[in-house]
Order: structure tokens, then C-alpha cells, then sequence
């Protein structure tokens, strides 16, 4: 059968996530229409095929354990000069994030890996691309905002042409965001 790459992510919504792809492709990212916007949880993976079946089991249990938890996205950052990379901060969602991602790669599991770079949640706004366009992709979206309640997940699978198709949307457990989650009051929604 072969393996596949793979990855694991939740897609910033319209009208957000067409706009930020646009963007990174107006910065001369070439990568852009073949990326979803997205927050990582599983960066591309490489699995066996056969092994499709039992990660779709393990994301199923993840995201039934999971609850709907605000996500907010709020300014620029970078990870320069250690990484060519320009992103959208996660300004709320950033803890539940970090839970789900540690539960997508879950030793017991089978996406089981390690990261090469601690986990930070972000969306890439511009990737590789020149030092200048990568400074006018940090100052012309420091004041982009955007906020939903997020309520899942997707596995997506990177095709030969390098573009991500999502395979498969995994919603959490829990139908509703609670009013005072959207307010930033309560506990952590995915704990």
C-alpha cells in the first residue's frame, strides 16, 4: 500500500481563511494555495497507508474527549531567524490547542513523534520566502483579528502535487460553546 503524508490541523474559517491565503500568496509565498489556512496540531507525517484506519480510530477518540473552546487570532509574530516564518498569533485557544496536539501525538498512539521545535499555535502568513516580503507580511497583517468558536479538527493528507486535501472533520464531544467560554470566563474547555 505504501505510505502517506499526513497531517493534522484546525482550518481558520471563512471569510478569515481565504483572506489569509490570498495574503501569503500576495507575499510571493508559492506554497499558499496548496496549504489551507490552518493551526497545526500534527505537522506533515508520514505513515503507512494501512495504518490510515487506526489513526482515524485515535482522532475520533481525541476529539470526543475534547470540548468547543473559543480561538482568537490577534497580530503578527515571527520565528525568525531560527525558522523562515512569518505567522498569525493565536491570542486565545492557545492552551487547548497545546492539549490537543499532545493528544494527537500521543506515544500510545498511532502518530506517535516528536517535534523539532517546541509547540507554539500560529497560523503561517509567509514561509521561505524574501526577507523583505517577509517584513511587509509581518506590518501589514500586525492588525489582523479574528475570532470563532472552534468545535473540531481535520486530518488532512498532502497529495504528489504537494496540496492538502482534508480527508476527514473530527467534531468535539461537546455541541456548544458555552456563552461564558466566549468571554474568556470559566475553566478550560478541553480539560
Amino acid at each position: 500500500m505504501g505510505t502517506v503524508t499526513i497531517g493534522v490541523s484546525i482550518a481558520v474559517p471563512e471569510p478569515h481563511g481565504s483572506l489569509l491565503q490570498e495574503r501569503r500568496a500576495g507575499f510571493g509565498d508559492a506554497a499558499a494555495h496548496g496549504i489551507p489556512t490552518h493551526v497545526t496540531l500534527l505537522p506533515p507525517t508520514e505513515v503507512d497507508a494501512a495504518d490510515l484506519p487506526a489513526v482515524d480510530a485515535h482522532l475520533t477518540g481525541v476529539a470526543a474527549a475534547g470540548r468547543p473552546f473559543p480561538m482568537r487570532l490577534s497580530g503578527t509574530g515571527t520565528f525568525r531567524p531560527l525558522s523562515p516564518v512569518v505567522y498569525v498569533r493565536v491570542a486565545q485557544g492557545a492552551e487547548s490547542c497545546a492539549w490537543l496536539q499532545q493528544r494527537v501525538r500521543d506515544s500510545s498512539g498511532p502518530m506517535a513523534r516528536e517535534l523539532l521545535f517546541p509547540y507554539h499555535p500560529h497560523v503561517t502568513v509567509a514561509h521561505g520566502i524574501d526577507e523583505a516580503a517577509m517584513d511587509r507580511a509581518f506590518a501589514e497583517l500586525a492588525g489582523f483579528e479574528a475570532e470563532w468558536p472552534c468545535t473540531g479538527f481535520a486530518l488532512y493528507e498532502q497529495g504528489a502535487d504537494a496540496v492538502w486535501r482534508k480527508l476527514r472533520e473530527y467534531t468535539f464531544g461537546g455541541s456548544v460553546v458555552p456563552p461564558q467560554a466566549l468571554r474568556g470566563v470559566g475553566r478550560s474547555p478541553v480539560s
